[in-house]
């Protein structure tokens, strides 16, 4: 008898939601996996026929022509050819791609969509199989051919005025505009002087401090800003009787804050977990694909690629029935919390949330990674948090009068909270980018009139900051708020401006190089319609009509492109070009000519002013004022091929020395070591850690 030949054929992006999917469907259903894109525009050529409508010349990728056989022989024998890739513009794009390259009849190949990969979700999907979405298709093909024009025409002009291998993009080179724009009000910032005068007070019940806030009987603004200013309030107030002249207690709801979306996710990983924003996405990839439980493989959350609020009803009545079994119904909100969302948000989607209740973060410890169960305790925490009760907040503000010997008047204030019911808060608390904000805490029991005494004064000199550079999670939060990218662009985004050298992150915060602000006033001077925030975030409307069938896709794409050309013919003929190379007093031993420092990807290097007639180039070498322990050489700061910072013995290749952490010449009171690294561990502050024996020390 010939093998048992499935009735079809489903075909996912990736191994892992194959084999998540497979438990839920049977013998009538073979499951493959494309790995991805199948087809895409030419590597080396543009690709475009810009005359013709911009239409698109696709090739299959070379890695997958052994995954269109399969599919093409399987899909003629099969009764229908299910296409199962993500649920946004792109799994659209890949679906199409995918039947274009299979070349079967339209009718025998469908298109299934589900934002969480449980059995409810995929018997529900093929049931209400579709056609594939030419409108979504042309939403991201508009995309695709914007970002190659722009890429293509706009990085050999780059090469040729400013560096050699520099290149450009749509939605890149409005993010490095953002981190420049930045930098440039942090050096312009100019800081002024002020002082803070505090007085730490005693009342019968317990300690506190209140800051100076006015004078006189009509209680204007004391604004000490010198010294001298400063000194005259502590002078009055050094002798001064101290009383308690205003009281108010007020209560307020402290609402929680709406389950997850892309860029949310992202902005709060950073923050609580310290993760990059690629990385926060690939565990969050693995978590809805499906990961190991044990024995099953379970898809945990619903997609994570999304800008709706959006939350199931019979989600919604599992988390009301966990926030009652777990927390009591006091916890409860009499309806489910609904959230509005923003501008252009695709409300056919979800926001993040775990697909199971029964698979609660403690009974999944310790059976998925411990990444992805850090990440998973985070989604299910701002979940649940989500769907429960505000906290009940009571805010005590405190106003204490000074009188000082001559009878004049000073007035200090202090505010402090207390929670008198945590509600959500029991299970979830949002953090911020500003780690300087002052927490507020108890105050002792206060009664206007009663008498207070004076323990300490303090003046102290303070100094207004500059505004904050960028970590990755507040430029995600000004790439949305401003309409800059998508949620399926943010992570790669910045991780591209990163690679590509426009950018440094250094202890989670960006700045631009001295590459990206050269390239971006070049790029303001000549392209400042391109690299405009307005118009790009215009541009995203765009695309999102074009999804909902209100323009002709290339019609859109010439709105933007002929003015784009006469851009490049302007910078070709009037941008000047730039020499970036620096002299130095080295000499190339190989041909006598100087030696220059040029930039490169991964930093500077020496290289021959000769070249291309020589090509000869070096490292350029940082020592350490620390010895490596097996030979005594010097220790050097060096960059790995990919970039990143290690430190190895100067005499290398003769001694192997090396490593990821700074060393500092400071011998290891556990074991001796001669040397201890600065690291940190998240969560923590840098500490001195010996790289033998691991022995830390504050």
């Amino acid at each position: 008898m010939p093998p048992y030949m499935a009735k079809n054929l489903l075909i996912v992006e990736s191994p892992a939601k194959a084999k998540t999917i497979s438990k839920f469907l049977g013998k009538d259903f073979e499951i493959k996996a494309s790995f991805g894109h199948v087809r895409d525009l030419p590597e080396y050529t543009l690709g475009i026929d810009v005359k013709n409508d911009f239409i698109p010349k696709y090739q299959i990728l070379k890695d997958k022509n052994k995954f269109i056989k399969e599919f093409k022989k399987i899909g003629k024998t099969a009764d229908t050819v299910y296409i199962a890739t993500d649920p946004d513009r792109e799994g659209e794009a890949i679906a199409w791609h995918i039947q274009e390259a299979i070349d079967l009849p339209e009718s025998k190949v469908r298109r299934i969509v589900f934002h969480e990969i449980t059995e409810q979700a995929i018997q529900h999907a093929i049931q209400n199989s579709r056609n594939i979405d030419t409108d979504l298709v042309n939403a991201q093909q508009a995309r695709r051919v914007l970002d190659r024009l722009i890429g293509y025409k706009l990085s050999p002009i780059l090469s040729k005025k400013i560096r050699k291998g520099l290149s450009a993009g749509r939605v890149q080179s409005v993010a490095v505009k953002l981190v420049c724009d930045r930098e440039k009000l942090i050096l312009a910032f100019v800081p002024e002087e002020y002082w803070v005068v505090a007085a730490l007070l005693d009342s019968e019940r317990g300690k506190f401090s209140a800051k100076l806030i006015s004078e006189g009987k009509n209680q204007d603004k004391a604004d000490p800003r010198t010294e001298a200013d400063a000194t005259r309030y502590f002078d009055l107030l050094k002798d001064a009787s101290y009383l308690v002249s205003d009281l108010k207690k007020t209560q307020q709801n402290r609402y929680p804050q709406p389950p997850f979306i892309t860029s949310t996710l992202q902005q709060d990983a950073s923050r609580k977990l310290n993760w990059s924003t690629k990385k926060t996405m690939m565990v969050a990839q693995q978590l809805y694909e499906g990961v190991d439980v044990g024995t099953d493989t379970v898809g945990l959350i619903s997609y994570m690629r999304t800008d709706s609020f959006r939350i199931s009803d019979e989600a919604l009545a599992a988390a009301r029935d966990y926030i009652t079994e777990r927390y009591s119904e006091r916890y409860l909100p009499g309806k489910p919390n609904v959230y509005k969302n923003k501008g252009k948000a695709q409300d056919a989607h979800e926001a993040i949330r775990p697909t199971y209740m029964v698979w609660t973060p403690d009974k999944i410890e310790g059976k998925i990674s411990s990444d992805q169960y850090k990440l998973y305790r985070l989604i299910w925490d701002r979940f649940i948090a989500s769907q429960m009760v505000p906290a009940l907040v009571e805010n005590t503000q405190v106003t204490v009068a000074a009188t000082a010997k001559d009878q004049s008047q000073l007035f200090l204030r202090v505010s402090g909270q207390v929670i008198l019911f945590n509600g959500f808060m029991s299970v979830y608390t949002e953090s911020t980018d500003n780690d300087s904000e002052e927490s507020e805490g108890k105050l002792p029991l206060l009664e206007v009139g009663q008498a207070l005494n004076l323990l300490d004064l303090t003046k102290d000199q303070k100094f207004t900051q500059p505004p904050h550079r960028f970590t990755e999670a507040a430029l995600v939060k000004e790439m949305e708020e401003n309409g800059i990218g998508r949620p399926s662009t943010y992570a790669p985004t910045i991780a591209l401006i990163v690679d590509r050298g426009y950018a440094q992150k250094e202890k989670r915060t960006l700045f631009p190089t001295d590459l990206g602000m050269l390239v971006n006033d070049k790029l303001q001077e000549f392209f400042s319609q391109i690299i405009d925030t307005e118009f790009t975030a215009e541009m995203e409307n765009r695309l999102d009509e074009i999804t909902e069938g209100k323009h002709v896709w290339f019609e859109i794409v010439r709105q933007i492109y002929d003015p784009f050309v006469t851009m490049l013919k302007k910078a070709d003929t009037e941008m000047e070009k730039i020499n970036t190379d620096r002299p130095t007093e080295d000499v190339c031993e190989k041909c006598s000519h100087p030696m220059v420092i040029k930039a490169g990807r991964f930093g500077d290097f020496l290289a021959c002013s000769n070249f291309p007639e020589c090509k000869n180039t070096k490292s350029i070498r940082k020592d350490l004022e620390v010895m490596c322990p097996d030979c005594g050489g010097p220790i050097s700061e060096k960059r790995s091929k990919r970039g990143k910072i290690f430190y190895g013995c100067g005499n290398y290749p003769t001694c192997t020395f090396a490593l990821w952490d700074k060393p500092i010449p400071e011998p290891c009171p556990a074991c001796a070591n001669p040397l201890m690294v600065m690291k940190q561990s998240r969560g923590k502050s840098e500490q001195k850690t010996c790289p033998k024996c691991n022995h830390s020390v504050d």
